[in-house]
C-alpha cells in the first residue's frame, strides 16, 4: 500500500508539472474565450460522459454557485444534467446528438461551449463542438492524450499530456478550478 500512495502521488506531481508548463497559453486563451463571454452577457456550456459529465457538472456549479467566495452568479450550465433532454434526443435521435442538440435550442453567438473528454473521441461530444461552431458560438475542449478529433475544431484545445484517464481527469479539475478563479479575478469578483 505505501508503494501506491507513493507511486501515485510521484506520478500526479510530474503530470501536474509537465499540465501547468504545457498548457499555459491554452489555459489563457480558454480563460479570455469564457471571461469575455460571461462579462458580455454570455453562458458557458459544459459537458463531457461518465467522469468528465461530472467534471462539467462541477465546473457549472462552481461559477453558477460559489468556488470560495460570495460573489453574483455566473451563467455556466451543465448539459449533462437534464434526464428527460438527454434520453429523448438518445431515443429520438440518436446518443451523438444528446450534446449537439442541446447546443442548438440553448446556444447563441457568443456563448462557449466547453467539452470535456479525456480521448478527444467521444462522438457525441465533437458534434456538440461542431455545432457550436457552426452556430457562432466558442468551442474549446478539455482532453488529453492526441485530442481524438478536436485538432482545427476546438479552439482552445487544453491536452493533458498523458492517456491515463483518472491522471487526465485529475488535470481537468485542477484545470477547471484554475479557471473558475482567473474568471473571478478577470471579472473583479
Amino acid at each position: 500500500m505505501p508503494t501506491t500512495f507513493e507511486s501515485w502521488f510521484a506520478e500526479h506531481e510530474r503530470l501536474a508539472r509537465a499540465t501547468r508548463e504545457g498548457l499555459a497559453g491554452e489555459f489563457g486563451r480558454l480563460l479570455d474565450l469564457v471571461a469575455g463571454s460571461l462579462r458580455n452577457g454570455g453562458k458557458l456550456m459544459v459537458f463531457g460522459n461518465g467522469g468528465s459529465a461530472a467534471d462539467a457538472q462541477h465546473l457549472a456549479t462552481e461559477l453558477v454557485v460559489r468556488m470560495e467566495g460570495d460573489r453574483r452568479p455566473l451563467a455556466a450550465l451543465a448539459l449533462t444534467t437534464d434526464s428527460s433532454a438527454l434520453t429523448a434526443v438518445a431515443n429520438d435521435f440518436g446518443y451523438d446528438q444528446v450534446f449537439s442538440r442541446q447546443i442548438a435550442a440553448l446556444g447563441r453567438p457568443g456563448d462557449v461551449a466547453l467539452g470535456i473528454t479525456t480521448s478527444g473521441r467521444s462522438r457525441n461530444v465533437i458534434q456538440g463542438l461542431e455545432t457550436a461552431h457552426a452556430m457562432g458560438i466558442g468551442a474549446a475542449a478539455l482532453a488529453g492524450g492526441t485530442g481524438g478529433g478536436l485538432h482545427g475544431l476546438a479552439e482552445p484545445l487544453l491536452l493533458v499530456p498523458s492517456t491515463r484517464t483518472s491522471a487526465i481527469q485529475e488535470m481537468h479539475i485542477v484545470i477547471a478550478h484554475a479557471l473558475v478563479r482567473g474568471i473571478e479575478e478577470a471579472l473583479g469578483l
